[in-house]
């Protein structure tokens, strides 16, 4: 049953997974319909307490922007009676997305194989921190540490300073936006041969393909990344400027675009220096660049920038906080900030024009489903 709307109506997951990869990868699925049972142990997700703050009845702000649009069981998968109750579900199941540390279902009695043969038509997302291959194999993973293991922390920091890691939880919020896709790529297959497959993603491969350009690089002649603050290290003028009153970035992407920008500071002459000519001359001169453009952007507000460079065609940008960016008129003009129950919500950024997702429900309390989704599945003959 769940809520019936969107492209996804009449899909059901069985959601076991716990923090954010998974969870985010069930909510966008729930968000355009899907019918998402999130499946906790009596303790709960561990993000129910990563705070504060606190919103609802006790539950955390993280775990609450994780788990909307989905119905919540309880159940002791450590135990006969909790097994069982999960291999009903699994009965009617169209997707299975776990995070568990490789191993752990088939100590449950859900190894792979059992799963491909008890449910030929299901598609198992597993996500894991390092794939079961390799040295690290098994091994439990985080963001923090994929970042510091794939190379994304040595390119993030300004040149000279340490390498930092980003300041949201990059990886594991793509390794979800991937489940999707992965999921996605084998609903579309198992219409032609009727079966699931298992969709399998780890933390460092995900940290690994969003090396981009910085791998692309070096598989090309060697060359290895360095630090470079908010500068883009083959684009430039692509940084942020201090204005008077604050940090705007300013996105010059080509030599079009260049011109435009110095007869907007009134140094048009700056186009046909021979430093500056081409993108690459502008890369290899980027210090030179910026000591020129500085001063000039420094003299004006951040406001006037953003305004006369949009009406000239040159991508910019004040650096604005999270509550300014959540706030901003673009914000609510594409329904980004919406009101859920009472409480703010984030919108949703996959806009469909004749099936559209929808915020239809906010988080669920532990277990507050579990008696109503175990009668639907009797009533409808679906219990072992």
């Amino acid at each position: 049953m769940g809520y019936q709307f969107g492209s996804l109506a009449g899909l059901r997951v069985i959601d076991l997974s716990r923090v954010l990869a998974g969870p985010l990868c069930t909510q966008i699925l729930g968000d355009h319909g899907a019918d998402v049972i999130k499946v906790e142990a009596r303790s709960g997700d561990d993000t129910r307490r990563w705070g504060p703050p606190f919103v609802g009845k006790g539950s955390s702000a993280y775990y609450e922007g994780l788990n909307r649009n989905k119905r919540n069981v309880c159940l002791d998968l450590k135990s006969d009676s909790g097994r069982s109750r999960l291999h009903t579900l699994l009965d009617s199941a169209d997707v299975l997305v776990e995070n568990f540390r490789h191993g752990t279902l088939e100590s449950w009695g859900l190894s792979d194989e059992t799963i491909r043969t008890r449910w030929p038509r299901l598609v198992h997302c597993r996500i894991t921190g390092f794939g079961s291959e390799g040295p690290r194999g098994g091994l439990p993973g985080y963001d923090a540490v994929a970042q510091a293991l794939g190379g994304l922390m040595s390119v993030n920091g300004e040149a000279d300073g340490p390498p930092l890691k980003v300041g949201v939880p990059v990886v594991d919020m793509v390794t979800g936006f991937y489940a999707v896709n992965g999921i996605m790529f084998a609903l579309h297959e198992r219409g032609h041969s009727g079966l699931g497959q298992l969709v399998d993603l780890s933390l460092f491969d995900t940290s690994l393909s969003l090396l981009h350009p910085h791998s692309a690089s070096w598989l090309a002649d060697g060359t290895e990344a360095k630090r470079s603050g908010s500068a883009h290290p083959t684009i430039q003028p692509y940084d942020s400027f201090d204005a008077l009153d604050g940090q705007i970035f300013i996105a010059v992407g080509n030599d079009d675009q260049f011109d435009r920008f110095c007869e907007f500071l009134g140094v048009p002459a700056l186009a046909t220096d021979p430093r500056f000519r081409t993108n690459g001359d502008r890369v290899r001169n980027r210090l030179d660049l910026k000591a020129v453009l500085s001063p000039l952007i420094a003299a004006l507000t951040r406001g006037a920038l953003d305004e006369e460079l949009r009406a000239r065609g040159i991508p910019a940008g004040v650096v604005q906080s999270v509550s300014e960016a959540l706030t901003d008129e673009q914000a609510r003009a594409r329904s980004m900030v919406l009101e859920l129950a009472g409480r703010k919500t984030l919108g949703i950024p996959i806009k469909l024009s004749r099936t559209p997702g929808s915020v239809a429900a906010p988080p669920r309390l532990l277990g507050q489903d579990t008696e109503e989704i175990f009668d639907e599945e009797t009533v409808e003959g679906r219990a072992d």
